[in-house]
């Protein structure tokens, strides 16, 4: 006789089948795919297309993106292909949405590092005003709410100012995804100020920039360990009384290392899904990763879907 599924495992999946679901009544999203020449990021174009998620315009080498289709028994008649060298698939792929011929960008089999310097080059880039900052959106099973994680990708050993913005864009893209305003944890090794832990003085120094309408759109706590700043208990054993503590959704790292370990921490152990977007550009970038199952590629359009659309004010956000 099989075993009775549980209700975590029934449950496992719901915060990324709510995401998703969100975008069901949204006009997909031209989307520019830079150099989809192996199976995951071809596959994973076609898939949100699918799903009506984005509109593919596929910008790579014809020949060898209309064989590897060929070879996997997948139908691209109909769409868009540019056609280009490979070592200019992240250029040209950058030009289609300064062109206006697509609202998402989507890395494809090339290297992260190639995609992020085509998008931040000064005159022919997608830069803003924004540093570009990276946010892992975990689905994390028997956590009750979705996690952004961030910066885990992009900046190493970010600054003050640039954590400011690190911040300010996973605030934002979480207001913008239609999760409300969040609770933010300023993540280091203890809960006080420890000049020996530089950490803590930006986590406070960030705290104190929220206050003074440097940072908008959340509640912002730190430093905080990252178990005060998930667990109700832990927060309460330490005596921490904060809005945040124990009840975070943003978790801000110290560096990229802290929160990439964070990341794949909960990914293996825990059996977390990581979905990811790059923002602080024009427009949100999906980066999808050859060990991504479908349902991480499916989260991360949507809720780069589902951004774009608050950034662009086209249609309302349904949640």
């Amino acid at each position: 006789m099989p075993k009775k599924a549980t209700v975590t495992q029934l449950r496992r999946h719901e915060k990324y089948e709510r995401l998703v679901a969100a975008t069901r009544d949204l006009r997909p999203l031209a989307t520019a795919v830079a150099h989809p020449c192996d199976e995951v990021s071809l596959r994973g174009a076609l898939e949100a297309a699918e799903e009506g998620i984005i509109t593919p315009v596929l910008v790579g080498p014809k020949i060898r993106i209309c064989e590897l289709a060929k070879s996997l028994d997948v139908n691209i008649n109909g769409i868009d292909i540019v056609d280009v060298p490979a070592d200019q698939s992240a250029a040209k792929a950058v030009e289609v949405i300064r062109t206006g011929k697509a609202e998402l960008l989507m890395k494809g089999s090339l290297h992260s590092d190639e995609l992020l310097a085509a998008v931040a080059k000064r005159d022919t880039g997608l830069r803003t005003g924004r540093r570009i900052s990276h946010v892992f959106v975990m689905d994390v099973p028997n956590h009750p709410q979705t996690l952004f994680i961030t910066d885990a990708a992009v900046n190493i050993a970010p600054d003050l100012l640039a954590k400011r913005d690190i911040v300010q864009n996973a605030i934002d893209f979480y207001v913008g995804v239609g999760l409300g305003a969040p609770k933010v944890a300023i993540l280091s090794a203890v809960e006080t100020v420890n000049p020996g832990i530089p950490s803590t003085i930006d986590a406070a120094a960030l705290c104190k920039m929220a206050e003074r309408g440097q940072i908008t759109g959340g509640e912002l706590d730190g430093p905080l360990a990252f178990d005060n700043a998930i667990s109700p208990e832990a927060a309460r054993v330490k005596g921490i009384k904060s809005p945040v503590a124990g009840q975070a959704q943003i978790l801000v790292v110290p560096n990229l290392e802290a929160g990439n370990m964070l990341a794949k921490n909960l990914s293996f152990l825990s059996g977390a899904d990581a979905a990811g977007v790059v923002l602080g550009a024009r427009v949100p970038i999906i980066l999808t990763s050859r060990a991504d199952n479908v349902r991480t590629r499916m989260a991360s359009c949507a809720v780069a879907m589902l951004f774009a659309y608050s950034q662009m004010a086209k249609e309302p956000i349904r949640a």
